[in-house]
């Protein structure tokens, strides 16, 4: 369907977020300045964003109607198939965009060349009308992100378009049984990192990194994940009498599915692509199957 207005989302700016939280922008100068930090940074951060923010939406204004929908508002935005998305921010944003957007085309436009890699942002201030346009004319290519899905034994769902995490809100372990395979193992970890081929090279590549460091990159090879593949890796995994450290990491394949149930008696949870505040329980009692889903995200591409 032909879309009728774009809606454009970004993010605060750090300097935004520190003004919120120091009431003024002097206070927030003076608490980063007295800790040592460059507060100068944030500054120009702010500007070079919101100069490019203003350029985006006076462009965009030439060609399409539009509104500003900030970050925290996309979960309860309910989105249309008469929308076309523009995401403006790093590439976790427009993992948080997807999964609610669902099939709606995402134009996602990198603010900042020099300071965000832009592995989910093809398009830059430059070139992004182009995207729009081939949008709104119906001839656009595009890239299918696949969901990685979560479905509790009571029905709740949660999608996530790079990853999610199952574990426990605190630093202390977490307590499951997991079952993959046919196989079974008891754990204590500090969670479980299950990520698409899209999120691979997010949370997912710092575990790697991690092991890189500790045994050296020889040791190891990082895995290459097909479209309809996904990874888990348990976190800090411990062994003891009661705990086994066999099921720590791999592949889920289509069609198959990766089985933890909570041995917490309470403050266990899973969220997805970094936000903590869109989450499910998961406690005692609760079963989570976790798969690669039917549903997709459409990434136009440049």
């Amino acid at each position: 369907m032909k879309p009728e207005y774009a809606i454009i989302i970004k993010n605060k700016t750090r300097l935004e977020f520190l003004i919120e939280r120091f009431n003024t922008k002097a206070q927030a100068q003076f608490y980063i300045e007295s800790s040592g930090g460059d507060f100068q940074e944030y500054v120009i951060e702010h500007e070079n964003f919101h100069q490019v923010f203003m350029e985006i939406q006076t462009k965009l204004s030439k060609v399409i109607k539009n509104k500003v929908l900030e970050r925290e508002f996309v979960p309860s935005y309910i989105f249309s198939e008469k929308n076309l998305t523009v995401v403006i921010g790093q590439d976790g944003l427009v993992a948080n965009v997807a999964k609610y957007s669902r099939n709606i085309p995402i134009v996602a436009i990198n603010p900042d060349e020099a300071r965000y890699d832009d592995i989910l942002l093809p398009f830059n201030v430059k070139n992004f009308l182009k995207g729009v346009n081939r949008v709104i004319n119906e001839s656009f290519s595009s890239k299918k992100m696949r969901f990685a899905e979560v479905v509790l034994n009571d029905g709740q769902k949660l999608l996530a378009v790079n990853d999610l995490f199952i574990g426990i809100s605190s630093h202390s372990s977490a307590r499951y049984k997991i079952l993959l395979n046919g196989k079974e193992e008891m754990h204590s970890s500090s969670g479980i990192i299950v990520s698409t081929k899209t999120g691979s090279t997010g949370w997912l590549s710092s575990i790697f990194n991690m092991a890189y460091g500790i045994l050296g990159s020889k040791k190891l090879k990082y895995p290459k994940l097909n479209d309809d593949d996904l990874y888990f890796a348990v976190r800090e995994p411990f062994k003891s009498i009661r705990t086994q450290t066999e099921i720590c990491g791999g592949t889920i394949k289509k069609g198959n599915k990766l089985i933890i149930e909570s041995l917490m008696p309470n403050n266990g949870f899973i969220f997805s692509d970094g936000i903590e505040q869109d989450f499910l329980q998961f406690n005692s009692g609760t079963t989570a199957e976790i798969r690669l889903s039917d549903e997709e995200a459409v990434l136009v591409i440049n």
